[in-house]
């Protein structure tokens, strides 16, 4: 059986750490699909914010310290600020290839997405568009399936855990990998399909939820190609029949 490791978690509940146990909203993009110029802007600014969260795990504070508190607010807002920026850049699809949009692809996606239903996670909700992906899902990993394995440490000393549940990079990673090479094939082309990249979110509670369910399955809605959301063949919610 294989197992997946995981480095030493903290219970604090930073949108950049997937806890144990969490429902995910997830969005993953066509390569091109955003301007090279805002992606670096993104990573550059990503970085920082990376260094800052390394910097207080490392002092230990408590939970609720002022400087954790300011720091949580901080990815917020970062994450906040750059979904919105990328979303209204792929919605414009006026940068880089629209492949989703050909119906053997969108299938292609599709079918990978269900097959993982119920295998490594809990798909909740999905929306093909032309040029990116949303999706909600919880993955089977909890915390009762982490395997504390003392002697085993990390690069940086901490320690680690194992389970036989993927983590979500490992679940992308596989969702992207087997897509890109069938999509490939089916359009006749090579190379790069998808950004290695994904914006993730962890959706905090039940209003949460439905707020970001509500958003992707309105996406070709609100770019006039349905009038109603089940009406897209590429819209997925969980316990509701679709009428195509």
């Amino acid at each position: 059986m294989e197992l997946y490791g995981y480095n030493e978690y903290t219970r604090r509940n930073l949108p950049h750490l997937h806890p144990p146990g969490a429902t995910l909203f997830v969005t993953f993009r066509l390569a091109g699909s955003i301007p090279k110029a805002v992606v670096r802007q993104y990573k550059a600014k990503k970085d920082w914010l990376k260094n800052e969260i390394d910097r207080v795990e490392k002092l230990a504070l408590t939970d609720d310290s002022l400087e954790v508190e300011a720091l949580e607010q901080r990815v917020h807002e970062f994450h906040r600020e750059w979904f919105a920026r990328f979303k209204d850049v792929l919605h414009q699809a006026a940068c880089g290839p629209t492949w989703l949009k050909e119906d053997c692809v969108a299938e292609i996606v599709a079918e990978a997405m269900n097959y993982r239903d119920g295998r490594v996670y809990r798909l909740d909700a999905y929306c093909i568009m032309s040029n990116h992906v949303h999706a909600v899902f919880a993955p089977f990993l909890s915390e009762q399936d982490l395997i504390e394995m003392p002697a085993a440490k990390s690069a940086t000393g901490r320690l680690q855990f194992f389970s036989r549940h993927p983590p979500l990079d490992a679940i992308m990673k596989s969702l992207k990998g087997r897509t890109s090479h069938e999509a490939n094939r089916a359009l006749g082309r090579g190379g790069t399909f998808w950004e290695p990249e994904s914006y993730d979110h962890v959706v905090r509670d039940e209003a949460e939820f439905e707020r970001v369910v509500n958003y992707i399955l309105n996406n070709p809605v609100k770019a006039g190609l349905v009038k109603d959301w089940p009406q897209w063949n590429w819209n997925f919610r969980r316990n509701h029949t679709q009428h195509c």
